[in-house]
């Protein structure tokens, strides 16, 4: 077994703590990456403090990561050593049923395995990133464009294609006018993916605090929600509304802003049930949809299509001992726009 350092935490309402943990020896098709960096993603707070089911503690999180090939198994195809490799929020999946073949793991019928807070093939508790080295099958790996540095890279594993595939997928690109609700970690992402793409942004976010940033991110227009003329002006306006924050927001009100035949998408999960107005959607045949990370073969479509035009996370860099003021940052919405561990700091 690996021995590796880590920050894990015991319970909901814990601190993280410096903790070792152990990784498999390597299999035929297993690679063994030092990680360089993990960001910090909202469903790691979620998950740390209980908030989407029951918790196997002491959990280590992290599903943002980047890192570097130090070991391969004898029958690896696809990596070798000092490869610049990432991992994103899957570990594993069948391999066997139709989503699978398909390219689509996430959606893996029988469930994909999750980088943590899961239980891997050989029936052990999955855990994740925030920690010095990991052990992933080679199929589960990605390759990190050369000129995207580890720091930046590791957010693209999720906040990245967490946004670049509900745009693919309701295909977002010239002619279509494409809605980003929020500007956090998930929506300056959005905002940089779909300008690329080709489409018509605008953010429509709380406030007009970050206009600058959203403006600067490739948005063509910023409107504050918590003003009521927005919705007035805007109603019916956009083919596509992509919704990334975690609040429990009057969807009913956006639905309103779709034109006919219209697509609003949910990747920020919220904690709560949502109320839906049939009627908001019936009368011009809208559409109401979630979406979640990419499958492997679209992670590596998204970190290419990232390196082509150039599109990068803004983050802050932290240090291991940082992790519980970050997550409290991050639910004060005091970040611009995600942070990464530095793993070195350990």
């Amino acid at each position: 077994m690996i021995t590796a350092k880590a920050r894990a935490v015991d319970g909901p309402d814990k601190s993280f703590r410096a903790a070792e943990i152990k990784r498999r020896d390597l299999d035929s098709h297993d690679v063994l990456i030092e990680i360089k960096y993990a960001g910090i993603c909202h469903s790691d707070i979620h998950t740390a403090h209980g908030e989407w089911g029951p918790v196997n503690y002491p959990l280590v999180p992290g599903h943002e990561i980047a890192g570097v090939v130090t070991a391969v198994g004898p029958n690896v195809s696809k990596y070798k050593v000092s490869d610049r490799v990432g991992v994103g929020c899957m570990v594993g999946s069948c391999g066997e049923c139709e989503n699978c073949r398909n390219g689509e793991e996430q959606y893996c019928l029988k469930g994909n395995i999750p980088t943590y807070a899961g239980v891997d093939q050989y029936g052990e508790p999955t855990q994740g990133g925030y920690s010095t080295h990991i052990v992933v099958e080679e199929d589960f790996v990605l390759r990190i464009p050369d000129h995207i540095e580890l720091d930046v890279a590791a957010p693209l594993l999720c906040a990245g294609i967490t946004t670049y595939s509900p745009l693919k997928h309701w295909g977002a690109g010239p002619g279509k006018k494409v809605a980003v609700v929020g500007m956090g970690g998930l929506g300056h992402m959005a905002v940089k993916i779909a300008h690329a793409m080709g489409a018509e942004v605008t953010v429509l976010s709380q406030t007009l605090n970050k206009k600058e940033d959203g403006l600067r991110f490739g948005a063509d227009y910023y409107y504050a929600t918590n003003d009521p003329e927005t919705f007035n002006k805007l109603a019916g306006h956009f083919d596509l509304i992509i919704n990334t924050v975690s609040a429990n927001i009057d969807i009913n009100a956006y639905f309103s802003l779709l034109t006919l035949d219209g697509t609003l998408v949910i990747v920020g999960a919220p904690g709560e049930p949502l109320s839906v107005q049939v009627f908001a959607l019936s009368s011009r045949r809208r559409s109401f949809a979630a979406s979640m990370i990419g499958g492997i073969r679209q992670t590596q479509e998204m970190l290419d299509f990232c390196a082509q035009h150039d599109i990068v996370p803004k983050i802050e860099v932290i240090s291991a001992d940082q992790i519980d003021e970050a997550y409290e940052r991050v639910l004060s919405s005091d970040v611009k726009y995600r942070f990464v561990i530095d793993i070195s700091t350990m």
